[in-house]
């Protein structure tokens, strides 16, 4: 092995035995890691890439993986070389953490509830380093400060609960550094986050790089990501190898149709510039032959946007609108639950939204969006104001009259899997509905059923199968699925696209672009991914905090960002190409402030300006009226 090199993987090979059959996860996979270098493994989920990290840890053997074939030299911190392919899991135990780290995709899962945050990583401390309690917490305090919390001495007194998730994504990569670990594994550490947070992510781990000299192995299907920060690039597809290369030749020059698919498949900020409706993404072919964008440059995007039919009616009064919404939460504590405070999850907005319109709501986690999502068919009870579908005010309504409206109005969440009954049939889920609503007989209820699946891409025999045997991407079709069997008019689709590989992203966003033109349908698009969200919107809400600082058209809000924090967020996307990277890091960049308030308080009357043809902008210091 090199004298640069900090680790090489050759000819890997991870079969996982399942009921008399095996599982090539991994076969025949290749490549090293230089000290203090970043390398991005890439490609979408079922690619290989996680269980090549787990290999590197010996965990892969705990999930009933066996490594079959291959090597994996790890220069250890005495400059010794270590095939870790074939070491015992007792001197692995002693690797582990010392030299090799990993963080994973949630960290709340990854964090034990019942222990504060200095507990947990003096823990790791202790266990690797034989420190005493004092020595340990001292670290602990250190680490912490390493990776920019503010306020860390009270951050160690505080509850994984009690932390964001940027905050606790934090606390998890400094209890990986706190033995400092020569190769820091990162497993989709910002997938879930938001995309100001992610960037903060981001920028931390390399200003850590370069304080520390450590080298990183970054797992994502993120190319923007990746772009923002990889020094070379490995792009893995159904467990091999099919392009590695410097970030630079791979983005710019990529060679392989699948890598080339991968690059055309993420949004890009700005690409629909001087459009006034949605675009569906053109998804190139990934087969054995050249892609449509093959060539030299092919990992730009392919040359035209496939633009929708303009299906917003204009005539007549909105669908919806919402009129001073508020919705508040009380927290309790104590023996009798008394009230101690209050969430002002959703502070005074107002909204219209028109059939055949997409509306995009867009801001951090905690801003508010999901909750005003949810409050509109009253899943979470507003406050005050008012909610007008069709002419009717919602918010007043009884369960009985209200139930016909929740019929038309229907919700696509986030995590499809958690949305499906694992002990039912796909079939049964999406009929479901319509049996509650008394839709048909059985027999017209499974013809509608079988014709639901082929609107969404699918087969009417999959009706039989259950949730867990099917794909992310499918399931979130399947969902669609079930929305569509009561004929809604409106759907809110709540992040309904973030959990999903780019290119699966791409197609379910083509699929909801379609329904719209054929049914035309209205939604109410909730994310925190501005690309995505540029392409899908007609118009668009940024919210902050509980309210609406920012909404307009798509033209309005993209290309003439008034509010500061709609600015923030669009510098924050990452672009697909490692030559506009940004320079200056952001690590201490303020969390958003808690919507906690006391009892009793009442936030001091705001009305947005008009900025000119209804774009209307919350005031703040340095707008111009």
């Amino acid at each position: 092995m090199r004298d640069n090199r900090l680790i090489e993987v050759e000819d890997l090979s991870v079969d996982f035995p399942l009921d008399g059959a095996t599982v090539k996860a991994v076969d025949g996979v290749s490549w090293h890691i230089d000290h203090g270098e970043i390398l991005a493994v890439v490609g979408e989920s079922g690619s290989g890439k996680t269980v090549s990290a787990l290999s590197l840890m010996r965990l892969v053997e705990h999930d009933g993986g066996r490594l079959r074939a291959g090597s994996i030299d790890f220069r250890a911190k005495n400059g010794a070389v270590i095939d870790i392919a074939g070491l015992e899991q007792d001197r692995m135990r002693a690797l582990r953490g010392n030299d090799i780290a990993m963080i994973f995709q949630e960290p709340m899962t990854s964090l034990n509830p019942v222990f504060t945050i200095g507990e947990q990583i003096a823990e790791a401390i202790t266990l690797h380093q034989n420190a005493s309690e004092a020595e340990a917490r001292d670290g602990a305090l250190e680490m912490l400060r390493r990776v920019r919390i503010p306020d860390p001495e009270q951050q160690l007194s505080r509850y994984p609960h009690q932390l964001s998730g940027g905050m606790r994504q934090r606390v998890m990569i400094a209890m990986a550094l706190s033995c400092r670990p020569s190769l820091l594994i990162a497993d989709e550490p910002t997938t879930a986050l938001d995309v100001t947070i992610q960037a903060r992510i981001l920028d931390l781990i390399r200003l850590l790089r370069d304080e520390t000299g450590m080298s990183v192995l970054f797992i994502t299907h993120d190319m923007g990501v990746v772009a923002e920060i990889a020094d070379r690039v490995v792009v893995m597809r159904d467990g091999a190898v099919v392009e590695q290369g410097p970030a630079e030749a791979i983005f710019h020059a990529p060679r392989d149709p699948y890598t080339k698919a991968l690059l055309a498949a993420v949004p890009r900020l700005g690409a629909m510039r001087g459009r006034s409706v949605p675009a569906r993404f053109a998804i190139p072919d990934v087969g054995e032959g050249e892609g449509e964008s093959g060539g030299e440059g092919g990992g730009e995007e392919v040359a035209t946007l496939v633009g929708a039919r303009d299906t917003v009616r204009r005539d007549g009064p909105p669908l919806l609108e919402v009129k001073n919404l508020t919705t508040r939460f009380d927290l309790r504590d104590g023996a009798f639950g008394r009230a101690t405070g209050r969430v002002h999850a959703v502070e005074n907005i107002s909204f219209s939204l028109r059939a055949g319109e997409t509306l995009a709501l867009v801001g951090e986690s905690g801003c508010g969006k999901s909750t005003t999502g949810r409050s509109l068919i009253r899943l979470v009870e507003p406050t005050s104001g008012a909610v007008i579908y069709d002419g009717q005010d919602l918010t007043h309504l009884s369960a009985a009259a209200l139930r016909p409206y929740r019929k038309r109005i229907q919700m696509v969440l986030q995590d499809p899997f958690a949305s499906l009954n694992p002990r039912i049939s796909v079939g049964a889920a999406i009929a479901e509905p319509m049996h509650v609503h008394g839709l048909g007989t059985k027999t017209e209820i499974q013809d509608r059923v079988a014709m639901l699946l082929r609107r969404v891409g699918l087969e009417p025999e999959h009706a039989s199968r259950y949730p867990h045997e099917f794909s992310g991407g499918q399931r979130q079709r399947l969902c669609i699925a079930r929305a569509l069997g009561l004929d809604p008019e409106l759907i809110i689709a709540d992040e309904a696209v973030s959990a999903l590989d780019v290119s699966v992203q791409a197609q379910v966003i083509n699929l909801l672009i379609e329904l719209q033109e054929e049914l035309g349908l209205s939604y109410l698009f909730i994310s925190h991914d501005m690309a995505v969200v540029e392409r899908v919107s007609h118009r668009v809400a940024v919210m902050y905090l509980g309210e609406i600082v920012e909404i307009g058209t798509r033209a309005q809000v993209f290309e003439d960002p008034r509010h500061p924090y709609t600015r923030r967020l669009m510098a924050a996307v990452p672009v697909a190409d490692p030559s506009q990277r940004r320079t200056e890091p952001d690590v201490m960049a303020l969390e958003i402030p808690s919507p906690i308030r006391p009892l009793g308080y009442e936030p001091p009357a705001r009305a947005p300006i008009d900025v000119g043809d209804g774009h209307l902008v919350m005031p703040h210091e340095g707008l111009e009226s």
